[in-house]
């Protein structure tokens, strides 16, 4: 685990030296700071990785340094440390920039997961920031990549890994999750940068149509066909082919895929000589190909050939923490496409922004927000110039802070490790990545909840 810079922030002098202690015991660098005012100078004289920030201090409150200290560095982590009990505080300060929180008294094994946690996030970080330096040094604008999210983060990281390599890959999710900029990353990323990706929607031909496009046909081969044509995967050779929608290959093109992939070679549509093409094949999916598999509509053999690796993209509604930022993003872009001065959102829109579900995903968003930079009538968007203003149940009420604060965050908690433990069969490994935690986090949570798994 990467060594951190701490702040400890709290004015009982006995909890800060505690805290702080520990910590260095740890082998941390650690800072303390008795109150709001002094924290926010430390931020700005020195360099820190995480503040422990408690929130009910004399003077300015946890709250009040937490959007200090973001303004001087957006960067720093912030852990709150509040009062058990005080959820709805916690919620609030996370809903302002905080990471995480946790509370009194502070339980060191907790803290030490939550110190490991930031030191992985910190981590990944500076390795996309690599990776975006390596973009950049080959011309590429990494621009579209948006996020904060922790989980987008690790998927960015992910394609960086796998992206010397000659595997196959699988990149699943939802219509509109950003699946196709994720294959032109890798395949930016990769040793065939050199050569073309060329793209190719599976769902959008019909059979015939589709193995001439991706294994090209003779001249004579079906009514139509007046000269020889070179298909997809010769055009590729030496690059990237990206099959979009691989789950509406007919079961004939998924026969001549599986032969390409066992053995690199093909031939064309009416043709007999064998053709050989060096080719990285991504394919992209928001069918559950699993599914199909068992409905006998789609080849298990090629299924396992297709997800060497497997990359499962998160709905927007599953990263609200990204929306900010591709707002502003889509708004910078759509102003300046055309010729529009647009400053903002107005905090009634980005309220009604923020709780949408998007069933389109980014590619919803991205509209909606060209939509709005085209007919705003000031500098400013507002909820006039969105679609669905005026529709209540457009701001979809599910999953939003509103219905958090409803509920304990702990209780919440509590039924989605209960959740994962029951769909992994009580295998803890299986548990924790479905939750996106650590064995050890999962471990102390179930220990707290006084939960079992079975191994």
């Amino acid at each position: 685990m990467k060594k951190l810079n701490i702040l400890v922030v709290d004015d009982e002098r006995s909890q800060r030296e505690m805290l702080a202690g520990f910590l260095r015991s740890e082998g941390h660098f650690v800072g303390e700071a008795p109150n709001g005012e002094q924290a926010i100078q430390s931020v700005r004289d020195g360099y820190y990785d995480l503040l422990l920030l408690d929130y009910k201090m004399p003077g300015m409150d946890g709250t009040e340094v937490l959007k200090s200290v973001k303004q001087i560095n957006p960067e720093i982590d912030v852990v709150m440390i509040t009062a058990f009990g005080k959820i709805e505080t916690a919620v609030e300060a996370m809903k302002t920039g905080a990471l995480d929180y946790i509370t009194k008294p502070v339980e060191f094994d907790e803290l030490l997961l939550l110190v490991e946690r930031v030191s992985e996030r910190r981590t990944l970080i500076r390795e996309n920031e690599i990776l975006r330096e390596h973009l950049g040094r080959q011309g590429i604008s990494s621009d579209r990549i948006v996020f904060r999210n922790e989980k987008m983060g690790e998927l960015l990281n992910m394609a960086g890994r796998v992206a010397s390599s000659r595997a196959t890959i699988l990149l699943q999710g939802e219509s509109g999750t950003g699946k196709e900029l994720f294959a032109r990353l890798i395949h930016n990323l990769s040793p065939r940068s050199a050569k073309q990706i060329i793209a190719v929607n599976c769902g959008a031909l019909n059979e015939n149509l589709l193995d001439s496009e991706l294994f090209g046909h003779e001249k004579g081969a079906f009514t139509g066909a007046t000269a020889r044509r070179i298909g997809r995967f010769e055009e590729a050779d030496g690059g990237t082919l990206f099959l979009d929608e691989v789950g509406e290959l007919s079961a004939q093109v998924q026969v001549k895929l599986l032969r390409f992939l066992q053995e690199h070679e093909f031939q064309r549509l009416g043709g007999n000589q064998v053709l050989h093409a060096d080719v990285r094949v991504i394919s992209a999916t928001n069918r559950d190909l699993e599914e199909l598999v068992k409905e006998g509509r789609f080849r298990d053999d090629l299924f396992y050939r297709l997800k060497v690796v497997t990359i499962s993209l998160p709905p927007l509604r599953e990263r609200r923490d990204d929306i900010p930022l591709l707002i502003d993003h889509f708004i910078a872009h759509y102003a300046r496409e055309n010729a529009r001065e647009i400053d903002g959102v107005s905090s009634e829109a980005m309220d009604m922004l923020l709780k949408y579900d998007y069933p389109g995903n980014v590619r919803e968003l991205e509209n909606i927000i060209e939509r709005a930079v085209v007919i705003a009538r000031g500098d400013v968007i507002s909820v006039e110039d969105l679609p669905f203003r005026g529709i209540p149940e457009a701001a979809g009420a599910k999953g939003t802070d509103d219905g958090i604060l409803r509920r304990s965050l702990e209780e919440l908690e509590r039924k989605l490790i209960v959740e994962a433990i029951e769909k992994s069969g009580g295998h803890q490994s299986r548990a924790a990545a479905q939750l996106g935690i650590s064995e050890r986090m999962l471990r102390y949570k179930l220990k707290k909840y006084g939960l079992k798994a079975d191994q």
